[in-house]
């Protein structure tokens, strides 16, 4: 059963709505002024906040304002109610977050339809999508089936690169951004000596360069494939478009970047305090983590030395002869350019220091 949190000052108004949503099998919290209902929002995380704007003590936008600001409640749906006078008030709610509104007095077939829409939208973003093409798109056009967002472009083109080839160098204006369909591609920053560093590993479900979003449109790192590879080229517009105006694909999208963040943080922490040999380790597990196809152990990618020493931020001779080191003590087994591990457990421990 669902929870709907119900604020509303008017007690007519208040009892009348919430005899609807009971017999319509909702859980009603019921709350007669902005403060009370922050107090049981924060207490019992409801599915959705149905909320009048003009209160005492706090009006609707405070209520807003507070519950977007606490991680617990941000992702609830937010439903004003408003009379008719406060359409202007309306348009300002909906700038700051709320993600609809109803004009008083209400039918209840409208107040029901409203709801249930929002929970089916909410349930929908908050489980997310299968991490394949079909998968985005479906994302992609549940997000455009919004009015503000009903005219963006339909059709997402799909190109093919082959092993090597360049996607965009760092610097370059991403009118649009490769989210990948198939194969594997590496991100990485060069300094002034020209060496590399890998900023990040990439495969199929990955949508790459989006920090060129907030960068005036332009890549902060370089990709390259790693095998041939094929990526759907989504509008950079659509995906700004999504953000400003919707905020279930803003929190995807903000913890896509803390994600994102924090991983370049580990990495940067290992770059900075282990030693050569733990590092291949680490890096050896990272591949496998990112490529590795179930339990087995084989890395899922052929990758040139070369290329395997740029992740670990060494030398290729450091990393030939740790990686000699470790066949020896039959941690991994190499053939050719194919790496697989032998001894999964062994490897954390040395990963780990």
């Amino acid at each position: 059963m669902k929870t709907i949190l119900l604020i509303e000052d008017d007690a007519d108004m208040r009892e009348n709505t919430a005899e609807i949503l009971e017999l319509a099998n909702y859980r009603v919290i019921k709350a007669e002024n902005g403060r009370k209902g922050v107090e049981a929002a924060r207490k019992e995380v409801p599915d959705l906040v149905l909320c009048d704007i003009m209160m005492p003590e706090l009006d609707g936008y405070g209520v807003l304002h507070m519950l977007g600001r606490d991680p617990a409640t941000a992702e609830v749906p937010f439903v004003f109610l408003s009379a008719k006078a406060e359409r202007g008030d309306v348009r300002k709610g909906m700038e700051l977050g709320a993600d609809d509104y109803l004009t008083k007095p209400f039918e209840e077939s409208e107040l029901l339809n409203a709801i249930e829409g929002r929970l089916k939208r909410s349930d929908l973003f908050r489980k997310g999508f299968d991490k394949g093409f079909e998968g985005f798109n479906r994302f992609i056009d549940q997000a455009r089936s919004l009015d503000p967002l009903k005219d963006l472009a339909k059709e997402r083109r799909t190109r093919e690169f082959r092993k090597k080839e360049v996607l965009f160098h760092e610097g370059d204006e991403l009118r649009q951004l490769p989210y990948i369909v198939s194969g594997k591609l590496r991100t990485f920053k060069i300094n002034h000596d020209g060496k590399e560093l890998v900023t990040g590993l990439h495969g199929s479900g990955d949508l790459v360069g989006y920090m060129g979003l907030f960068e005036n449109g332009r890549a902060v790192e370089t990709a390259e494939a790693l095998e041939d590879t094929e990526v759907a080229l989504v509008p950079r517009e659509d995906l700004l478009s999504l953000l400003y105006k919707d905020r279930d694909v803003s929190i995807r999208f903000i913890k896509m970047l803390a994600g994102n963040a924090r991983e370049m943080e580990e990495h940067l922490l290992q770059l900075a305090y282990s030693s050569v040999r733990q590092r291949v380790a680490q890096a050896l597990l990272r591949v496998h983590e990112r490529f590795g196809t179930g339990d087995d152990a084989d890395l899922g990618l052929h990758m040139s030395r070369e290329d395997l020493a740029t992740i670990v931020g060494t030398a290729t001779e450091s990393l030939i002869r740790c990686l000699t080191e470790l066949k020896e003590d039959a941690l991994i087994d190499t053939q050719g350019r194919s790496i697989r591990i032998k001894n999964k457990a062994r490897l954390e421990q040395l990963a780990r220091g």
